[in-house]
């Protein structure tokens, strides 16, 4: 564009005179036209043409002298002080022409993004017209919900009484109708109408839980579903040892009448070849899985010992192994060894306790002790208790001496080393080598799982018939971890494996602390006097024990449960990581913690009033930012089924999913306040949930 804007600007400065008469109009025009003809046609000026063709177009030439001749017949100079007119003229000139070149080039422009557009992204525009589509009528929805208003929609219903210890996708009767059996019926079954949408009511007599360490040993009998005959009648060694007295049961494990958990746990640690049971950290042990744990003795006594024990249960309608060791304030889930894997990542655990667990293990080929061997780490020790291992008796029992005999061997197909035994204990040793695997016979034992088998974080697959975790870098045994309470920290080499640096999770770990002394002075009944306010200095604190059972529903590293535990907090935290989002649960499992994947368009495996506190960050973002799988609401009416009366939510994320999430609030009833952030687009909320009570008929 440069050449014709200079002949725009200068190009009578070419014109020549031969005769001593000046030239009129006419002639000097035929000449100029002859002259630029013939430029035009030179080969090193092809481009110029349509340009000047342009030009001549939007710039015609209506002076009486197009190049302005002095009076001498020399042509002025245009950009003299003395031509203003002329200044004015190619300033014009400049101008049109500079406007023709951005069209020029917006057009070309236009045209090139058109084309690249139709032939290469027709999927993209299809795929990003879709994802629009949904997030509109999921904005729509939402905005539908905000425009009603907390005033004008109707309040949600109370559950029927029967439905106090309600749990969505374990319904009894609805899977037997379905043909289920064989242990099946009380498997885990979700499907679109396992919800109810109604809140559960506490039962009549309900009271609040004492605190721990109080409540640990004596719980309210009205709070759970267990009547005084099954108290009486319990028969496991870890069943009996609770006595019912007037309102409350109270567990006793140094009872005379019976061998306490304190010497049960001591045996075992003698059999491993510690001196007692507090030496099991030492050994490499923190993390168990108690299958089938009573309602928990075992779990509670080792607490003290700075072992963390999640106890795993079958559904019962009525006196729940679970839900006594919840309301106890001790870690349990709803699971079984039935058909599907636990939803756990491989190499979990460093041990697995089943005492009259009431598993067939010698069922089905042996799957069910695939499964422990799956969520086993190296090293990790296998405990059972059971009359099937008493010798003595097997021999006059020809049905136990076979169950015992097909056990011992496919433990040893395993590369299980089976450590002396003592009583009606028996304790294996999983291997630390791996080479132990491709050493066996040729058709010995289970095979080793393939590449596509080996899923490190499984999400209640069926059973897999193959021995798992041997492809994993996580295989590392326990006598060569990191020791508790230092493993929570994981040195560099550790946090490798997980694709971390310990910069980013000593960030992680700073933050938290910052979050949980902020939460901490926040979960005060002051926030919800007639004037709320912020705790202020001379506000009293909560006390370290106000809460203790704490669900994280997005626990991202799990920081939020270091962070408590920094602070001395007398608290465990499941920490729950989304299957939607990024699966950082092995991380959590390996820094000491426990942890289980969970999609939250499905009801959570555990029972009515099972936790203090409900804490959520970044969650309604992960599962209603960009496109929701299910209803908000929904998640809030479980959010209620699980958590206590006078418990507390606490939710952090972006301002227009606090702003949703306060009208779900109010129609919960629950009492809500939102927290700005300093320096932050995001806002806390925080709820409590009130205590409402059934009227007795």
């Amino acid at each position: 564009m440069s050449r014709p804007l200079h002949r725009g600007v200068s190009g009578g400065g070419r014109l020549s005179v031969n005769g001593p008469d000046f030239w009129d109009d006419s002639q000097m025009k035929d000449k100029i036209e002859k002259e630029d003809l013939e430029r035009n046609r030179s080969p090193g000026d092809q481009t110029y043409s349509p340009t000047k063709f342009l030009c001549r177009i939007l710039f015609p030439d209506n002076s009486p002298s197009k190049h302005n001749l002095g009076e001498n017949g020399l042509l002025s100079d245009p950009f003299s002080p003395g031509t203003g007119r002329n200044r004015l003229k190619y300033a014009l000139g400049w101008i049109r022409l500079s406007l023709v070149g951005i069209v020029l080039l917006a057009l070309t422009g236009s045209f090139w993004w058109t084309v690249s557009i139709t032939s290469s992204s027709r999927g993209h525009i299809y795929h990003g017209y879709r994802q629009l589509q949904e997030q509109v009528v999921s904005d729509l929805r939402d905005i539908g919900q905000l425009s009603l208003g907390a005033a004008n929609v109707k309040d949600i219903e109370y559950c029927p009484p029967e439905s106090e210890n309600f749990i969505p996708c374990f319904n009894v009767s609805e899977n037997l109708d379905l043909g289920l059996s064989k242990g099946e019926e009380v498997d885990r079954h979700c499907g679109p109408g396992s919800r109810q949408n109604c809140l559960v009511l506490p039962p009549v007599n309900y009271k609040i839980p004492l605190r721990w360490p109080t409540g640990r040993d004596v719980i309210w009998h009205a709070n759970v579903n267990i009547t005084a005959q099954e108290v009486l009648s319990s028969g496991s060694m870890t069943k009996r040892l609770m006595m019912l007295e007037e309102e409350q049961i109270s567990f006793r494990s140094d009872s005379a009448m019976f061998d306490s958990i304190e010497d049960y746990s001591h045996q075992i640690a003698e059999m491993i070849g510690l001196r007692n049971e507090s030496n099991f950290v030492r050994a490499g042990v923190r993390t168990i899985l108690d299958i089938g744990c009573g309602y928990g003795s075992f779990g509670a006594h080792l607490f003290s010992s700075q072992l963390l024990t999640m106890c795993v249960a079958n559904y019962e309608a009525s006196g729940s192994q679970v839900q006594l060791t919840l309301e106890r304030g001790l870690p349990a889930m709803i699971g079984s060894f039935n058909s599907k894997q636990l939803p756990y990542p491989s190499l979990s655990f460093d041990m697995i306790h089943c005492a009259e667990c009431h598993v067939d293990w010698d069922q089905k080929d042996g799957i069910f002790l695939v499964e422990v061997d799956r969520l086993l780490r190296p090293g990790g020790y296998f405990v059972w208790t059971s009359t099937v291992t008493n010798t003595q008796r097997s021999v006059r029992n020809k049905v136990n001496l076979k169950k015992w005999n097909f056990v011992r061997n496919f433990a040893e197909s395993m590369c299980w080393e089976l450590l002396p035994q003592q009583d009606e204990t028996v304790v294996w040793k999983k291997t630390s080598l791996k080479k132990c695997y491709f050493a066996r016979r040729p058709g010995v034992g289970p095979s080793i799982c393939s590449k596509g088998q080996d899923i490190e974080s499984p999400y209640y697959r069926p059973l897999q018939a193959c021995i798992a975790g041997t492809q994993s870098r996580r295989w590392i045994p326990i006598e060569e971890r990191t020791k508790w309470p230092s493993r929570a920290k994981l040195n560099s080499s550790e946090l490798k494996i997980h694709g971390l640096l310990s910069e980013a999770l000593a960030e992680d770990s700073l933050n938290w602390n910052s979050a949980v002394n902020n939460y901490w002075s926040l979960l005060s009944p002051l926030i919800f006097s007639d004037h709320p306010k912020r705790p202020g200095d001379d506000d009293p604190s909560p006390p370290y024990n106000m809460l203790r059972n704490v669900l994280d529903m997005n626990a991202h590293f799990g920081g939020l449960n270091a962070a408590l535990l920094d602070a001395r907090k007398s608290v465990w935290v499941m920490n729950v990581i989304p299957t939607s989002g990024s699966n950082y649960l092995p991380l959590i499992i390996d820094r000491g913690f426990v942890g289980v994947l969970h999609d939250w368009c499905e009801a959570f495996p555990t029972y009515p009033r099972t936790y203090d506190l409900v804490h959520a960050n970044g969650l309604l973002s992960m599962e209603f930012g960009q496109h929701s799988r299910c209803l908000m609401f929904d998640l809030f009416i479980e959010m209620d089924r699980v958590l206590r009366p006078e418990g507390w939510v606490i939710l952090r994320d972006t301002v227009p999913l606090i702003e949703l999430a306060r009208s779900h609030a109010a129609r919960l009833k629950w009492d809500a306040r939102v927290i700005e952030v300093e320096s932050s687009d995001e806002k806390l909320l925080i709820c409590q949930k009130p205590f409402s009570r059934r009227q007795a008929s």
